[in-house]
């Protein structure tokens, strides 16, 4: 049996069959292959394009869950209590999100043309180490 052949299961041939093929090969007394279709297997694409509905869905709660009790929204809180003007403070906030939403994804979608997703998974990893350990000392620290 050859290694670039399809596994057993796929290609229909039993065992007994590649046992006689291999005692074939073996006495040089060659005989035919066993001739059968073999369809192509298809595996499913590691980037399966998503609905807009779940992709949407994904980012908001991931989204939201990470802005609440965040200093953005601890800010926002105070300025609205400050300026007794909430409506204002949150077209300003909701227009300071979006800009910085708009800058994040036009941001990765230009990185994702230039670099690999497994690099962007990693630099993000470290850059994520990199802030938290910052913290860390800035908290041991006591500033």
């Amino acid at each position: 049996m050859k290694l670039d052949s399809a596994p057993l299961g796929i290609s229909g041939i039993t065992q007994s069959e590649v046992e006689l093929e291999l005692k074939d090969s073996n006495n040089f007394n060659l005989t035919p292959a066993i001739a059968s279709s073999v369809d192509p297997v298809v595996a499913d694409s590691p980037q399966k394009q998503q609905s807009v509905l779940v992709v949407f869905g994904t980012t908001f709660v991931t989204i939201f869950l990470a802005e609440i009790g965040d200093k953005t929204q601890l800010s926002t809180l105070l300025m609205s209590a400050e300026s007794h003007s909430p409506w204002v403070v949150f077209i300003g906030s909701a227009a300071a999100l979006i800009t910085t939403s708009l800058l994040g994804v036009l941001l990765g979608s230009w990185i994702a043309t230039r670099l690999s997703p497994k690099t962007v998974e990693k630099s993000a990893g470290v850059m994520l180490l990199v802030i938290s350990l910052m913290l860390f000392w800035d908290v041991l620290v006591g500033h």
